[in-house]
């Protein structure tokens, strides 16, 4: 059964670093309870999943993962040179990646050194390898997580507004050149994302409280409104985006 927005569990949290341990430590129960193969793990972007990074890479966290069976994948990137200040990965790598024993082999990164369509195919190809099919599959998550945030114009990984990748239904990775924002991006598609046994939001900051509320009612007329997964969602937010007084 396929879950949507307005079916998401909402969990509100006290503030930001609140939010970032609460998906710490939901990391590590799906490695822990995943009894076979590979946990696919899609990070994001952005202010609190630089928290979550940092409390992942404190000894006393990262002990309690297995990261041998950890693999780590990206649900979008700009398309900027490896290392520059803008790149998801290069944030990843220094605050967590680089500080634990995750297996090199095991984390992909999306490529950002041809064209952005061409670097699209090849992260596709590196999705299709990692997930034994170039067919996703009913009751066969291509992702165990995938980590998603949320744009105060209602974006979510690099689904902006008006942009012609709203539209994709059979590539898993796409491109998008939205003019609202810097660089040239690539980004997983819906289906790639439907492909999940479970969707988190991070969702902090009161300037996120108008488009958190339509996030909530489903709205179709956002990006992130249109997310669906064929296992859970989860919003995990804090006090200050749930417009509660803290």
């Amino acid at each position: 059964m396929t879950t949507d927005m307005r079916h998401a569990a909402v969990e509100v949290l006290k503030d930001s670093e609140a939010v970032a341990m609460e998906m710490a430590k939901l990391l590590i129960a799906t490695v822990k309870e995943k009894r076979e193969g590979k946990v696919r793990i899609a990070l994001s972007g952005g202010s609190t999943p630089k928290q979550l990074f940092a409390i992942l890479a404190r000894p006393e966290m990262a002990q309690q993962v297995d990261w041998s069976r950890v693999e780590i994948f990206y649900g979008d990137e700009r398309h900027v040179p490896e290392g520059h200040a803008d790149s998801n990965h290069a944030s990843a790598r220094t605050l967590l990646l680089s500080k634990v024993s995750i297996p090199v082999d095991q984390v992909h990164p999306m490529p950002t050194d041809t064209t952005a369509k061409g670097d699209a195919a090849r992260y596709q190809s590196v999705l299709e390898k990692a997930y034994g099919s170039t067919t996703l599959e009913a009751g066969r998550p291509l992702f165990d997580i995938v980590m998603l945030g949320l744009g105060t114009d209602g974006h979510t990984a690099s689904l902006f507004p008006g942009e012609p990748v709203l539209e994709e239904k059979k590539a898993w990775v796409s491109i998008a050149a939205p003019s609202t924002a810097p660089h040239e991006r690539l980004t997983l598609t819906y289906p790639a994302i439907a492909s999940s046994a479970l969707v988190v939001f991070l969702v902090t900051g009161e300037n996120k409280v108008p488009m958190l509320a339509r996030l909530r009612q489903g709205d179709g007329s956002i990006p992130s409104g249109r997310i669906v997964s064929e296992g859970k969602i989860l919003i995990l937010a804090d006090r200050a985006a749930a417009g509660e007084l803290s």
